[in-house]
């Protein structure tokens, strides 16, 4: 015999609920969950008659929306570059920095000197970061390791960050990232090394989508279709950092494999957006890498919305180009950089975010979506993006359950 789910009340708040094309207000309004899902949603005033709860929460008349998705991080690493940055504002080149070194390698080797328990503490500390900011899903990415031992245990702290925070985790393997210093020279031997592994990686339950580097400072388009074939043998999806510092045709090539995402976008072009909009391909805005690299280039949002390309937006936390932890302040730079609307950067950090890692079944507040929900101390969901510089989330809801 099953055991009855547990029936929740959550009362006494002004809801957002995202659906349709607008901020779906309800005024007064209540949610009912039953365990990890949203059985009811509407005015209290509606409420069923004779509802019957096991548990009541009053949530105070504060602003109430679908949990946040962080579809784009790179969570895990060790180490720090807050000293690089500073060399970046005294006026040194990303070529200089590298010289001293800087740059990705310097994370490279500090990831694989740590070990995964020192690895999972810091990325903890991090998503706990994150989701005192209101998010629920995060996607987390490797590609800090470079080898298929350091890939897997990068991996596998990704794994258990859900277990530590309650968070809901996935995954992402980025081998493809850049070229580790025991491959110099050798981009397609390394090419060759992260295809093999990736079988491997996903064998062991690891693997949730497969991203590459698409670039000149990364790899070729020729190198990342190699890479993108091994994941579609596997039946696994593909994303792709595309078109940040300079038009590779990344957008396009990932789209010709139904790409999930194309995230940075800054040089896309025309026939990368038509091609993106062809594929279903979620637009993965990323403003902090736009402003702590002093870009100049904004991606062709104009162009995107009028293609209808649905657009998110995300930290891309990093250590090196967006050390970024809140993902409400990214939603405000959207807006201030890029001119989103304030409905559109909501959206991009909920709806389409989740869109971005294939999620279906949150962003928005609705039955049968999962019961992911964030309280603010706000009185409207535009002042996610109108507010910087303080933590209006007060409470966190993570499949039904509060967040610890």
């Amino acid at each position: 015999m099953s055991t009855p789910p547990t029936r929740t009340l959550w009362r006494h708040a002004r809801l957002a609920t995202l659906t349709g094309d607008d901020w779906g207000l309800i005024e007064s309004g209540a949610v009912v969950t039953e365990d990890e899902r949203i059985a009811w949603v509407g005015p209290a005033s509606t409420l069923p008659a004779g509802l019957k709860v096991d548990e009541e929460h009053d949530l105070g008349g504060g602003l109430l929306t679908p949990g946040l998705v962080d579809c784009h991080t790179h969570l895990v690493y060790g180490g720090r570059r807050a000293d690089e940055a500073e060399m970046r504002l005294n006026g040194a080149s990303y070529e200089q920095i590298a010289r001293a070194g800087g740059g990705i390698r310097s994370t490279v080797a500090a990831t694989r000197a740590a070990s995964e328990d020192a690895l999972l503490a810091g990325t903890v500390r991090r998503a706990q970061a994150l989701r005192q900011q209101g998010v629920t899903t995060l996607e987390v990415k490797s590609g800090y390791g470079l080898s298929l031992e350091a890939e897997a245990r990068c991996l596998r702290v990704a794994r258990r960050l859900g277990g530590e925070t309650g968070l809901s985790v996935h995954t992402t393997f980025l081998g493809a990232h850049a070229l580790p210093p025991e491959f110099e020279g050798q981009p397609d031997d390394y090419i060759d090394a992260v295809c093999a592994w990736l079988p491997t990686l996903h064998a062991q339950g690891l693997v949730d989508a497969v991203d590459a580097f698409c670039e000149t400072i990364g790899f070729t388009p020729a190198q990342t279709r190699r890479v993108f074939e091994m994941a579609r043998s596997l039946g696994l999806p593909v994303k792709l950092h595309a078109e940040q510092l300079s038009d590779q045709g990344g957008a396009a090539l990932a789209a010709s494999f139904g790409a999930l995402s194309c995230d940075h976008l800054e040089h896309l072009s025309p026939a990368g957006v038509a091609a993106m909009k062809a594929a279903g391909t979620v637009a993965v805005l990323l403003p902090g890498a736009f402003y702590m690299l002093r870009e100049t280039q904004l991606p062709p949002v104009t162009a995107l919305r009028e293609a209808g390309v649905p657009m998110a937006v995300s930290t891309d936390h990093n250590p090196g180009t967006s050390p970024a932890l809140s993902l409400p302040l990214m939603a405000h730079m959207a807006c201030s950089f890029f001119r989103l609307t304030p409905l559109e950067a909501v959206r991009g950090i909920t709806v389409h975010a989740a869109r971005a890692l294939d999620l279906h079944d949150r962003g928005t507040l609705a039955p049968g979506q999962r019961a992911d929900l964030a309280l603010w101390d706000l009185e409207h969901p535009n002042e996610l993006t109108y507010w910087f510089g303080h933590a209006p989330c007060r409470r966190v809801v993570v499949g039904g359950k509060e967040s610890p």
